[in-house]
């Protein structure tokens, strides 16, 4: 694949067809859309799902069929349920089978027009950066922080990564657990005791959760590698809007798209402390509501 071709998108839906629906024509916002191929990973019902359930699978299903304006779209439709984590974890792993890098979407997630632009620059830009784990395009509703910055780890709403990043994902949420609790690492993966991510990959392990983007997050931690991301938020998260079975409404994730573009500028590629101390006190300030939410949302989804 030519590197300045877009890169391919991965697209994770299930039984919400009206968001998928938004999301899709979101991106087609992107100038981008129309020379990008589109890949949509649909899971099937569940083996307990009510007729309701397969109803909602069956309209989702039906308006992926109506999906133009890219360069091309592959159906990938399941006829048993994976699961949102086996989900993604096989078809990321299988779309960096055929080409170089990936860019990740769910069905809840809202993009700028400007989201495309910046992945794959940032996708180009850092291509063969080892210290550089994924491009992210969520940014927390922070005011005044850099144009773009780097903070340890990965992150899962709305990114990019490449073949050589991904191979360190490792899906044994016991082993990431071990290994930070070995190197006494606990404290700065909860990034100075803001924010639960030891107690996420412990629930992980315990089937509290099925996270896969704990291990992702883990994974790229424990490699010391970092992610970019924009100071202006590119994704908007609609997966807390109240449409999920004992998922409660909250708009302490809720941001303005931006409506310019970010402007990739040379940044050192190690951790902004500025940013990370920042990011922490954002989580201190909503602590409880934010981990519940969080921590339902997980269960719910993954």
């Amino acid at each position: 694949m030519d590197r300045s071709d877009p890169a391919p998108i991965a697209l994770f839906v299930y039984n919400r067809a009206n968001h998928t629906r938004l999301t899709v024509e979101a991106l087609l916002k992107n100038p981008e859309s129309a020379a990008s191929d589109l890949t949509v990973f649909a899971d099937g019902p569940k083996a307990s799902a009510s007729p309701a359930e397969i109803s909602r699978v069956r309209d989702t299903r039906a308006y992926l069929e109506t999906i133009t304006g890219f360069k091309s779209v592959n159906l990938i439709l399941r006829d048993q349920n994976r699961g949102l984590a086996p989900s993604i974890i096989t078809g990321v792993t299988s779309m960096l089978e055929k080409s170089d890098r990936v860019i990740v979407l769910e069905d809840d997630l809202i993009s700028s027009p400007f989201f495309l632009k910046y992945m794959n620059e940032g996708l180009h830009r850092y291509s063969s950066d080892d210290r550089i784990a994924s491009i992210h395009g969520y940014a927390l509703p922070i005011p005044e922080l850099p144009e773009t910055y780097f903070l340890k780890g990965a992150d899962c709403w709305g990114w990019a990564t490449w073949r050589r990043a991904w191979r360190h994902f490792e899906s044994d949420g016991a082993l990431l657990l071990k290994q930070i609790k070995n190197r006494g690492l606990g404290r700065e993966f909860d990034l100075d005791g803001s924010y639960p991510y030891v107690r996420m990959l412990r629930d992980q392990v315990k089937g509290k959760n099925n996270s896969w983007a704990i291990r992702w997050q883990a994974s790229a931690f424990l490699k010391n590698m970092v992610s970019l991301h924009p100071g202006r938020s590119l994704i908007s998260n609609r997966g807390f809007d109240g449409t999920g079975a004992h998922c409660t409404a909250s708009n302490q994730f809720d941001v303005t798209l931006t409506r310019e573009p970010i402007i990739l500028q040379a940044i050192p590629v190690v951790e902004d402390p500025l940013v990370k101390a920042r990011v922490s006190d954002f989580y201190r300030s909503h602590r409880l509501s934010l981990w519940a939410r969080v921590l339902k949302k997980l269960k719910i989804r993954e």
